[in-house]
C-alpha cells in the first residue's frame, strides 16, 4: 500500500491474488493510496473505518458475494463503486447497479481500460447542474422522436431556480447540500440518482439524450454504455414512486432519451 496522505484512497476487494495486486498496480498507477481486503467482511470493515474514495469489488467473493457487501457498505460511503465479474450476462450488471455499483468490469480486463473509466469517474463533478443553453429536443408532449428538432431554450412558468435550488412540481433539490426532496420528504438517492434528477430538472422542458447524460454523469468514453443510463432511470423512477405505465416525473422520449413531465399534467 502507497502511503502518499494527500492521494485518494482505493479499496481492492478481490480474493484472487493475482487480480488484486493487478488491480492495486493499476490504481497506484493512477494516483490512489491503495488498500486490500480479501473477503467482503474485511471490505465492509475497511469502508467503515477508512472512508475510500473508490471501490472495486469482486462479484464473487468467499464469504459474502459482492452484491451482498455493496448493499451492506452503501449506505456507509458515496465512493465510487466498480464491481469486478467473470460473469458476462446482463443481470448481474443489472443486480449490481441496482444496489449502487458504479459500473461493472468483465474479466479479463485491461488495466487500461479500468485507469479510465476511473479517470473518467473521478473527472465528473459530483454536483453536474449546469445553466441549460443548448437547443431542446421536441416542445410537445409526444413520446415517439426519431429525428432531433431544435428551437430556443424554454422554462415552464412553475419551475425555478435560485441560488443553488432547483424546483419542479413537488420536487425540490438544493444542488449545493445535495439533498432531493419529493413532498416535503428526503429521497434516499445514490450519488448518481441525485446527478440524474437534478440534471433532468436543470432543463425540465429539454429532452436529454442517453449520450449526452453519459457524457455528463458519468465523463468521456462511455458512449457504448447507454444501459447504465437505463439502469439508473430506472432506479431513480422506483424510488419517486413512478407508475411506468403512467409516468408522473420521467417520461421516456423512445428512440432518444428522456424529460420531465411538466407539473401540470400531475
Amino acid at each position: 500500500m502507497t502511503s502518499d496522505p494527500d492521494s485518494r484512497v482505493a479499496l481492492v476487494i478481490e480474493d484472487d491474488a493475482d487480480v488484486r495486486q493487478l488491480l492495486v498496480m493499476t490504481l497506484g498507477m493512477n494516483g490512489f493510496t491503495t488498500l486490500e481486503a480479501e473477503t467482503g467482511r474485511q471490505g465492509v470493515a475497511l469502508v467503515r473505518d477508512r472512508q475510500p474514495d473508490l471501490v472495486t469489488l469482486d462479484l464473487n467473493l468467499p464469504d459474502i458475494d459482492g452484491v451482498e457487501v455493496c448493499r451492506q457498505i452503501r449506505p456507509l460511503t458515496d465512493a465510487y463503486v466498480i464491481m469486478i465479474t467473470a460473469r458476462q450476462d446482463e443481470i448481474d450488471r443489472l443486480i449490481g447497479l441496482e444496489i449502487g455499483a458504479d459500473d461493472f468490469v468483465v474479466k479479463p480486463f485491461s488495466p487500461r481500460e479500468v485507469g479510465a473509466r476511473v479517470n473518467a469517474m473521478f473527472r465528473r463533478p459530483r454536483s453536474t447542474v449546469r445553466n441549460v443553453s443548448q437547443p431542446l429536443l421536441g416542445t410537445g408532449e409526444e413520446t415517439e422522436v426519431t429525428q432531433p428538432a431544435t428551437g430556443s431554450t424554454l422554462v415552464a412558468p412553475r419551475d425555478e431556480q435560485v441560488e443553488g435550488s432547483l424546483l419542479h412540481g413537488p420536487i425540490s433539490i438544493d444542488t449545493e447540500g445535495r439533498i432531493a426532496m419529493l413532498e416535503g420528504v428526503e429521497l434516499p438517492l445514490t450519488r448518481i440518482e441525485f446527478d440524474l434528477l437534478a440534471t433532468l430538472v436543470s432543463g425540465p422542458r429539454r429532452v436529454w439524450q442517453r449520450e449526452t447524460l453519459l457524457s455528463r454523469i458519468w465523463g468521456d468514453g462511455w458512449v457504448n454504455d447507454q444501459h447504465l443510463v437505463e439502469v439508473h432511470i430506472r432506479n431513480l423512477r422506483k424510488k419517486l414512486g413512478e407508475d411506468t405505465k403512467a409516468p408522473r416525473f420521467i417520461r421516456t422520449v423512445r428512440g432518444v432519451g428522456y424529460r420531465m413531465i411538466p407539473p401540470s399534467a400531475d
